[in-house]
């Protein structure tokens, strides 16, 4: 019988205290295919000291986690990750000490494993550093490239959580827009909201799209860098880190990011890809947070080669 065919009771460790529920199912469920975890979650299957949760529920060390049996929804265990991807990742790193781990994800590459894809850079990454306490930080979207925090203690994820919380990371992202910018900076504080759009999970920037969305405060500072007839290469801070932020602000502005099919112009994607452009032109550059010892600290990511070329076409010739 397999060691998930019963019901399971989890103690949460203090190494985990602070720890979202999904991830620390997943984590201590090896081979469980993460929708299943997010759908006995919502069901209401797996309870935390008796009680019903959230995935995004903080765990605290001590409680008890009680999952269902799961006879015949494992795996025989998690997807080997290609030597080519951990050959990536491994020379992707931009820092690394005790309490964290900066990568600089590449474009394509999703941050976790998930609705068809068998793994993502945590779980390749764990395959690369085994120790216990490897997490996400935050996330970035599958084709956005850039500053990625990984951290390796708890002590690193309760701080960059609360920074994240009270809006003590910054975030500094590169994006190649459609239209001619005018003028200067620009803030956007249109809410976030999440929608539905043909069956899939859609967000927009206004106060909710159906009813009983919720819509959350969001803040992106778009600053032009270099304006090109058709596009605009922008620099954007955001205060917030809301699904999809950048690209719906720009949306909302009129100015989508270049090589989104989800929310951009159908026609300045065409053009874009005949620049050469084969992907969504984001790039999370810098971040700057404060750590768990109050000590300041600044990353940042070179801009891709592909990414470079494209701005290379756009300056040396009409567009």
């Amino acid at each position: 019988m397999s060691e998930h065919d019963g019901p399971q009771v989890l103690s949460v460790p203090e190494t985990s205290e602070g720890q979202r529920l999904d991830n620390f199912l997943l984590r201590h469920l090896k081979g469980i295919p993460r929708s299943l975890v997010y759908r006995l979650v919502r069901k209401g299957a797996v309870r935390v000291n008796g009680k019903r949760a959230k995935v995004e529920q903080r765990l605290i060390a001590g409680q008890d986690v009680r999952v269902p049996p799961l006879r015949g929804s494992v795996s025989e265990g998690p997807a080997k990750v290609p030597e080519g991807v951990l050959r990536l990742l491994r020379g992707a790193i931009l820092f690394e000490d005790e309490d964290y781990l900066i990568l600089d994800k590449p474009a394509g590459l999703a941050v976790h494993g998930g609705s068809g894809l068998a793994f993502g850079v945590i779980e390749a990454m764990r395959e690369l550093r085994t120790g216990p306490g490897l997490e996400l930080g935050h996330r970035l979207d599958r084709e956005t490239s850039g500053c990625l925090v990984l951290t390796k203690t708890r002590r690193a994820l309760m701080a960059f959580h609360q920074a994240l919380r009270e809006g003590g990371v910054q975030k500094r992202y590169l994006a190649l827009v459609a239209g001619h910018w005018n003028g200067h900076e620009v803030r956007c504080d249109l809410p976030v909201a999440s929608g539905r759009e043909e069956g899939r999970r859609h967000m927009r920037a206004g106060i909710g799209v159906d009813e009983g969305a919720l819509a959350r405060a969001a803040t992106s500072l778009f600053t032009p860098l270099e304006v090109f007839p058709r596009f605009s290469l922008m620099e954007v801070d955001i205060g917030t880190g809301r699904t999809h932020q950048i690209r719906v602000h720009g949306q909302a502005l009129g100015h989508p990011v270049a090589g989104d099919h989800e929310y951009g112009d159908a026609e300045a994607n065409r053009l874009a890809r005949s620049l050469g452009l084969r992907r969504m032109f984001l790039h999370a550059q810098a971040l700057r947070f404060t750590d768990w010892r109050g000590e300041e600290q600044i990353f940042s990511a070179p801009l891709p080669g592909e990414l470079q070329q494209v701005l290379e076409m756009l300056a040396g010739g009409p567009s």
